[in-house]
């Protein structure tokens, strides 16, 4: 019965905080995105597009980013070829929502969650960079690999980086971790 209420609760725990965060995010993307005849992503993609841009020319690549004109998306450019495009869904919001809500659901320490969750989310947010940085040269560079780097490769380094997240915070600051030393 115990094990059964702390899955419980860690279910509750997990889904109210997912939709809340999602629900405060996607009200986000509705104020800030804006389509029609002119085409803006959100700031917090702009951002990413931004900061793979900076990120590519500080390791010494020829890399420029751009609005897309006809839809939400940036464009990202090595050297002068539109080698892909920065999505929503590239932004790493939707992954860091989906570490919050794991880690208020295990929650430790106010402390604990308060600093993990911080520093998940600025490891989330380079690796994330790197991610789209190297996916975009290696689609300049490889086009033909595009559908497993992009759909299978990519995906498996930043979802990785996640569950390892995970598994060091339940193993070393949740409260389920101090239950068990007890």
């Amino acid at each position: 019965m115990k094990k059964r209420k702390i899955i419980i609760k860690f279910l509750a725990r997990f889904f109210v905080t997912y939709f809340l965060l999602l629900a405060v995010y996607n009200f986000y993307l509705k104020q800030t995105q804006r389509t029609g005849d002119v085409f803006s992503c959100a700031p917090m993609t702009k951002m990413v597009a931004f900061h793979t841009y900076e990120l590519g020319k500080l390791l010494g690549f020829d890399t420029y980013t751009g609005q897309h004109e006809s839809e939400l998306s940036m464009k990202f450019f090595v050297g002068d070829v539109y080698a892909s495009r920065i999505v929503e869904g590239c932004n790493s919001i939707s992954i860091i929502i989906l570490f919050l809500a794991f880690i208020i659901a295990f929650s430790g320490s106010l402390k604990a969650t308060v600093i993990y969750g911080l520093v998940g989310t600025i490891i989330i947010y380079i690796v994330n960079l790197f991610r789209i940085l190297l996916l975009s040269l290696f689609m300049y560079k490889y086009p033909e690999y595009q559908y497993f780097l992009h759909n299978i490769f990519f995906p498996g380094v930043i979802y990785g980086t996640t569950f390892i997240l995970w598994i060091i915070w339940v193993n070393k600051f949740s409260n389920l971790k101090r239950k068990k030393n007890e």
